[in-house]
């Protein structure tokens, strides 16, 4: 089955983050039942961030697509580009930033514990 476009959400200051941040949803929430909260391509542009935040009774996965940015992971801040792959556990902390001078896209995967 072909999935039809989703709508473009703007989020600004997304978790205390800096500008705003397009969101993508990939499949309603109705598709998956409970199993997963979020599928989603995500946008940030030049020096937009998502801010530093909790995972609670969930995990999320980011997968760079295209660009370079900032990865906090609890605290400890990592270099990220096209084809890495991070995972933030339930109970943990992370938050994103776009260092460079175009769009940082990746796919954000939170699934429910």
């Amino acid at each position: 089955m072909l999935m039809k476009k989703q709508e473009i959400i703007r989020a600004e200051k997304k978790a205390g983050g800096k500008g705003h941040i397009l969101i993508e949803h990939l499949i309603t929430p109705a598709e998956m039942k409970d199993k997963c909260q979020m599928f989603a391509k995500v946008t940030l542009e030049p020096h937009c961030s998502l801010g530093y935040h909790q995972h609670v009774g969930n995990n999320e996965t980011y997968h760079i697509i295209e660009g370079t940015g900032l990865y906090n992971d609890n605290g400890k801040e990592i270099t990220v580009q096209s084809g890495d792959t991070t995972f933030c556990p339930d109970g943990e902390y992370h938050g994103i930033e776009n260092t460079g001078d175009s769009n940082l896209v990746f796919m954000a995967l939170i699934i429910t514990e």
